[in-house]
């Protein structure tokens, strides 16, 4: 078992006894200083095409976006596991999914991140097998806001409820050691939670429903005043603060 297995590992076995603190990073000096605050996952997320490359969503973000910011995290990097997300289109085929898998790994990553349950299942199996951790992702998925006409709340019938778990069940058999469930409404999320043997890690799922959580840095910290998600709990105005510092500085100038 390699060191980024072992830590994937590590994670995988606080279900239920540790719950688990995930935040997304995309440049070395937010992720040395979450790193150093002690976050146990670091997300090198393809909502970095929103956040900090300006783009309307996360279907225009690359390999070469991603390999370029993975890159900068693993670089400011000590101890948290650092997850790449596969973007748009890097996995179309098993093949390709290993391919780019292995370039993400080569940047820096410990273990790689995709979106979808049955028919990714193939995928993950022959990464996991190839030594690389997989991050699974249910629930809503960015990849297909422009399919599905929007961001849209999951998990609110029976029937979807019943198809989301078919997916991470299929995930959990493909060797993924925990799964995201973004925008899944509380109980389908705490249902799923108490279904399934991997951690999940709730974003927009509510308080407390799933295994542990993750947020966007720029949420945490009031970096993107644009949009605001309303699950979102900002801790601090990072915006303001720039803002302030440069009214500051032109008045000194």
């Amino acid at each position: 078992m390699n060191p980024s297995q072992e830590k994937a590992e590590a994670l995988r076995a606080r279900k239920n006894r540790k719950r688990i603190s995930c935040l997304t990073a995309y440049d070395y000096p937010t992720a040395r200083l979450l790193d150093e605050a002690g976050v146990d996952v670091l997300l090198v997320g393809d909502s970095l095409g929103m956040v900090v490359l300006g783009y309307p969503d996360t279907t225009h973000v690359t390999m070469d976006h991603m390999l370029h910011h993975v890159a900068a995290v693993a670089r400011g990097n000590q101890n948290a596991l650092v997850v790449g997300d596969l973007p748009i289109h890097s996995y179309d085929t098993p093949e390709q999914a290993l391919e780019n898998a292995k370039l993400l790994v080569a940047a820096g990553a410990d273990a790689v991140k995709l979106e979808g349950g049955v028919r990714q299942a193939e995928k993950v199996k022959l990464i996991v097998d190839a030594g690389i951790p997989v991050f699974g992702h249910m629930g809503m998925l960015p990849q297909r806001v422009l399919e599905e006409g929007g961001y849209k709340k999951k998990g609110k019938s029976e029937e979807e409820f019943e198809a989301i778990l078919e997916g991470c069940h299929a995930l959990e058999d493909a060797g993924v050691f925990a799964i995201v469930l973004e925008s899944v409404v509380a109980v389908t999320a705490e249902r799923l939670t108490g279904e399934l043997s991997v951690p999940t890690i709730g974003i927009g799922c509510g308080e407390k429903t799933c295994d542990g959580e993750v947020a966007v840095i720029t949420d945490l910290v009031g970096g993107y005043p644009w949009f605001v998600p309303p699950f979102a709990k900002p801790q601090t105005d990072i915006s303001g603060a720039i803002t302030q510092a440069v009214e500051w500085y032109k008045g000194q100038v």
